[in-house]
């Protein structure tokens, strides 16, 4: 309904404007006449415009009688007022202050990045010297596990960097992926690259029987410790000359020295025990060696050298506060 109001409006107007008298000379008759004069004119473009724009109203012109083309004025009828969306334009940010924070960020990651990258590349050549060690003297044979000793090799490197060793000599390896029944105790002379023992090693009897499974660092639990040890003085107890350990492997065997974890000769422990009752004693949480050969090894690597008990127990090798330094 309102299409066709407005459409019969336009047409109205339109023709009211198209029928005013002629405006120009030498249109009907020539001459203008006087009551003609006064009246409105509008050319056929103003019509068109004002036809398609209803907000362009005509209002009186007059002949402009020199170029004889006559002027037709128009304003808007109602002003319509719109609301102005306001977007909001992201503030404009120069290159220097664009590329500021992202510099900051990258100045102080540089540091970690770099670290990590030392890290990366000592522990790689930490994993090649120990490679090299193991073959040239010829620990496979000796039946000690690669694994075994690459991880004894890293944390001794890096308790050495502590300046927790004293005694850099020796490294001693018991290795408890094996079987009690197996000489697993392994004392090398770093220095001079040549095995000075090897024997049987008791594990605790919480632990298990012929092999070591399970491992605490609970007082009476009567299990063995994973980790990394050094080894302190030496004393006269109910088991003859014994060594004191102190257990620097955080939350695996810091408890040693709680615990009364040492190093001592035993009577289970030995091929005589092991001919007799066909498997290797345990102890109460232990590193136990035969009575035959002790005092010897207490006395090799007293006074400060690495112990490292070992065993393929992944939660360890990847949380041990040594290994991963």
């Amino acid at each position: 309904m309102r299409f066709l109001t407005n459409l019969m409006y336009k047409v109205t107007v339109s023709t009211m404007v198209l029928t005013a008298p002629a405006m120009i000379e030498g249109h009907a008759g020539g001459m203008l006449l006087d009551r003609e004069a006064e009246l409105p004119y509008a050319s056929a473009t103003v019509i068109k415009n004002y036809i398609d724009h209803l907000k362009i109203w005509p209002v009186h012109a007059y002949v402009d009688r020199t170029t004889k083309v006559s002027s037709f004025p128009y304003i808007n009828s109602v002003p319509v007022v719109r609301p102005v969306m306001v977007e909001k334009v992201a503030p404009v940010v120069t290159v220097k202050e664009e590329v500021a924070p992202v510099v900051a960020v990258k100045e102080a990651v540089a540091p970690m990045m770099a670290a990590k990258a030392s890290k990366v590349a000592e522990v790689r050549r930490v994993t090649v010297e120990s490679a090299y060690i193991y073959a040239s003297m010829g620990l496979q044979k000796e039946g000690l596990s690669e694994t075994a000793f690459e991880y004894a090799w890293r944390g001794y490197h890096n308790l050495v960097k502590r300046g927790s060793i004293r005694k850099r000599s020796i490294l001693s390896i018991a290795d408890f992926s094996q079987s009690s029944s197996e000489k697993r105790m392994y004392v090398i002379d770093i220095r001079h690259r040549r095995l000075l023992y090897r024997t049987y090693v008791a594990h605790g009897q919480g632990s298990g029987s012929e092999f070591a499974e399970e491992f605490s660092n609970e007082p009476e639990s009567f299990k063995s410790s994973l980790g990394f040890y050094v080894t302190r003085t030496t004393y006269i107890g109910k088991n003859g000359l014994s060594l004191r350990l102190d257990g620097v492997d955080n939350g695996y065997n810091d408890e040693a020295m709680r615990r009364n974890i040492v190093l001592h000769g035993c009577s289970y422990v030995g091929d005589q025990y092991l001919e007799n009752f066909g498997m290797t004693g345990t102890s109460l949480g232990c590193p136990a060696l035969p009575a035959a050969v002790s005092a010897k090894i207490i006395h090799a690597v007293k006074g400060g050298s690495c112990l490292f008990i070992f065993h393929p127990t992944q939660e360890y090798l990847d949380h041990s506060s040594v290994i991963n330094e």
